[in-house]
């Protein structure tokens, strides 16, 4: 397995370009978009370097941003954020289908809706981090299975990588990565086992 990592432009440190126009200079700011790496596994939890890597950079002094939008199990969500080495904001679904027997969920739809609306939640708060530039790295983990699920629309999720306002790196994981995603992404790692 083979990792880079990329260089970091951070909102004090902007390239501006000169332009010319009628023999007026001008100089006009050009804000730098982070990288999208794809991390691609054929099974789910395959992603511990990422957050090796994440805890890493926050010590760093980079603002970090981890969000496991399809696990569980400790009653997270946005409200109940985990903060780690002073950087790292660590948030997982406050109710999801790891919780529970996958019998249970296709028997309960009150149960369904409700893991449905807790990663829309999460969902939510991504999106306005994306589009805020306020995180030198955001990583969604198993975004891809939370689309193939249709909890999150694929379209809304291109509109919004599309639109992102972070001059760090976007990390997304999954176990099948939709064709539209592969064509958007600077770096693609596939793990194999």
């Amino acid at each position: 397995m083979v990792l880079s990592s990329s260089t970091n432009y951070s909102k004090n440190n902007l390239d501006f370009v000169r332009i010319n126009n009628n023999k007026e200079s001008k100089l006009r700011q050009i804000i730098q978009n982070g990288q999208i790496h794809i991390y691609k596994s054929p099974h789910r939890g395959s992603y511990s370097f990422i957050i090796r890597d994440s805890l890493r950079n926050a010590a760093l002094g980079r603002k970090v941003l981890l969000v496991q939008l399809m696990k569980g199990g400790v009653r997270q969500g946005v409200v109940n954020k985990v903060k780690l080495c002073g950087n790292l904001t660590w948030i997982r679904s406050s109710n999801s289908f790891d919780q529970y027997d996958s019998e249970d969920i296709a028997n309960d739809q009150n149960l369904t809706t409700s893991i449905h609306n807790s990663i829309n939640d999460l969902w939510k708060f991504c999106k306005k981090e994306l589009i805020s530039g306020e995180n030198d790295q955001i990583i969604l983990d198993e975004i891809f299975l939370a689309v193939e699920k249709n909890i999150i629309d694929k379209d809304d999720l291109i509109s919004t990588l599309e639109n992102r306002s972070i001059s760090g790196d976007v990390i997304l994981t999954g176990t099948s990565i939709p064709n539209n995603f592969m064509l958007m992404a600077d770096q693609i790692t596939e793990l194999r086992s």
